[in-house]
């Protein structure tokens, strides 16, 4: 993804996060479309941190958000940056209106936090592989790993037709990482 020019907020989100002792580390894929999954998501504070480094190094993506997130001035704020509301509680084709992003543009990355919740789960939401799969783009890892401050950039992943083979491998890579409150299993 090109990175937006230098300029006073890229600057201080990136002070603030050294100050705060956070680091990034791995490399994004050179590809213009992707979903994004962000895990283990245990904290609010984990958008907090994906959204500084989001602004601190300028990147391009967007990232669904539940939909109670978006009051004033905060909603503003989050659309600006790329959220999209969701509403959780019932399906309102949601993987339709994102594939349909996908097929509208050059360039998406959209993130989702795999989950669903900061909650611990047994079993993942599989809404980030159906919009990936439909879309026919790849998943590209992103983690938290508090007790070392540091948001990682994993591999990508091709999917295949088998839904729970995927998810279980995704889900696996996950396995090392530690959230604020819990890992992903």
């Amino acid at each position: 993804m090109p990175l937006a020019p230098r300029n006073w907020y890229r600057r201080f989100f990136t002070w603030l996060l050294g100050v705060c002792g956070w680091k990034l580390v791995g490399e994004f894929p050179n590809l213009p479309k992707l979903v994004f999954v962000a895990a283990p998501h245990s904290s609010w504070w984990d958008g907090v941190w994906g959204l500084m480094f989001k602004a601190a190094i300028g990147l391009d993506a967007s990232f669904m958000a539940k939909k109670e997130l978006f009051f004033w001035p905060l909603g503003w704020l989050l659309r600006r940056m790329g959220g999209i509301p969701i509403e959780r509680s019932a399906a309102h084709g949601v993987v339709e209106q994102m594939v349909a992003r996908f097929d509208e543009r050059e360039r998406l990355w959209l993130g989702i936090a795999a989950e669903g919740t900061r909650k611990a789960v047994t079993k993942w939401k599989s809404g980030f592989w159906q919009i990936a799969h439909e879309a026919k783009v790849p998943v590209f890892t992103v983690y938290f790993h508090y007790p070392e401050k540091t948001i990682g950039l994993g591999p990508v992943f091709q999917l295949s037709d088998d839904r729970e083979a995927d998810i279980a491998r995704i889900r696996e890579f996950y396995r090392p990482w530690q959230g604020k409150r819990r890992g992903a299993f």
